[in-house]
C-alpha cells in the first residue's frame, strides 16, 4: 500500500512539474521568439552607378540558415537592373588569419515575379571580436563584370527552432544540418524542414582569392534523416510522441518531415542520417524507456529546440 501511495505521489509531482514547465515555456516563446516573414535590407554595396541590396528575413544575418535576396538598381535612374551571372560567396576570417566559408549558393537564381536574385547562406558562427565575415559578390551588366565585397555582422540565432549542427560523418565527410521551419511550432503535427550540406574538399590548387573552388559546399542528395523527438528534461521522463515522419529529400533541395510536439518545452530532435545506400553516416538510436527524474540520453546526432 505504501509503495502504491509513493507511486501516486510521484506521478502527481511530475504532473505539477510539467504544468509549471509548460507555462514558463509558453511565456518565453510568446515574448522572445517572434516569426519573421518580411524581407528587409540587411546590407547594401555601391559600385559605380549601381546599388546592390542584400535582403534577409528581418534584415539580419543569423547563425544558421538564411534565405538571401539580392536586388540591383541603377542609382541614377532608380530602375532595377537586369544583371547576369550574380555570384555570392561568404568568407569567414579567424583570429589566426585563416579563412573558411559555410554552406551557400554561389550562383543566384533570378525570380522574375519579385525582380530579385535568390540564394541562401548557412552561417556556421556568429561574429565576434576574433571572427569576422565578409561577402564577395560579382555580377555582369552589358558584358562588364563588377566585383564587390562588404563586411557583415552575423548575429546569434535566438530562435532555437532554427538551430543547426555540424559534424564529421562516419565516411569522413564534413556535414551541416540547419533547421528552416517551423519558426514557431504549435502543439500539433508540424511540417519540419531542414537543409543538409557537405563540404567539398578542394581538388585543384587555389587561384586568385577568393577562389570559390577552395570554399565549395554542396546540397546532400537522396539521404534520409530518421527522426526521434524526445523531451530530455528529467521532469519529462524522456517521452516522445506519435505520428512523426522521417525527413526525406524534396524537389526543392531541402528535407521534409513531420515532428509532433505534444506540449511546449524543451525538445531534442534525435537523428540518424542514412546515405543513399541506407548506410549510417551519423547518429545512434536512443532509449525509448520512460525515465522520470533522469535526463534523457541523446543521439550522437541531435538538435535541441524550445517552444
Amino acid at each position: 500500500m505504501k509503495i502504491y501511495q509513493l507511486f501516486v505521489v510521484s506521478i502527481l509531482l511530475m504532473a505539477i512539474s510539467c504544468t509549471l514547465d509548460k507555462t514558463d515555456y509558453e511565456s518565453e516563446i510568446n515574448t522572445a521568439v517572434p516569426e519573421h516573414y518580411e524581407f528587409k535590407e540587411a546590407t547594401a554595396i555601391n559600385k559605380d552607378q549601381y546599388k546592390i541590396s542584400i535582403e534577409t528575413l528581418n534584415g539580419t544575418f543569423y547563425q544558421g540558415y538564411n534565405e538571401i535576396r539580392v536586388k540591383i538598381t541603377n542609382t541614377q535612374t532608380n530602375e532595377n537592373i537586369n544583371a547576369s551571372n550574380i555570384t555570392f560567396l561568404p568568407i569567414m576570417t579567424n583570429a589566426d588569419g585563416s579563412k573558411t566559408s559555410c554552406p551557400y549558393q554561389y550562383a543566384l537564381d533570378y525570380k522574375p515575379e519579385g525582380k530579385y536574385y535568390s540564394g541562401y547562406s548557412v552561417f556556421t558562427d556568429k561574429s565576434n571580436s576574433t571572427l569576422s565575415w565578409k561577402l564577395y559578390m560579382s555580377f555582369n551588366v552589358k558584358e562588364v563584370t563588377y566585383t564587390v565585397n562588404k563586411d557583415i555582422a552575423v548575429n546569434e540565432q535566438s530562435n532555437k527552432n532554427l538551430n543547426m549542427t555540424s559534424f564529421t560523418g562516419n565516411d569522413g565527410g564534413q556535414y551541416y544540418i540547419a533547421l528552416i521551419a517551423p519558426q514557431k511550432p504549435k502543439v500539433a503535427e508540424n511540417k519540419l524542414v531542414a537543409g543538409i550540406y557537405k563540404y567539398n574538399k578542394p581538388t585543384i590548387p587555389a587561384g586568385n582569392f577568393p577562389d570559390p573552388s577552395q570554399f565549395s559546399y554542396s546540397v546532400v542528395n537522396g539521404y534520409t534523416l530518421q527522426l526521434d523527438p524526445r523531451m530530455p528534461e528529467p521532469s519529462m521522463g524522456n517521452h516522445s510522441s506519435p505520428n512523426n515522419q522521417d525527413l526525406i529529400h524534396g524537389d526543392d533541395g531541402l528535407y521534409h518531415g513531420i515532428v509532433n510536439y505534444t506540449m511546449t518545452g524543451n525538445w531534442t530532435l534525435n537523428f540518424i542520417m542514412l546515405n543513399q545506400n541506407g548506410k549510417i553516416v551519423k547518429g545512434t538510436k536512443v532509449s525509448t524507456d520512460f525515465t522520470p527524474g533522469v535526463p534523457g540520453t541523446k543521439s550522437e546526432l541531435f538538435i535541441d529546440t524550445l517552444f
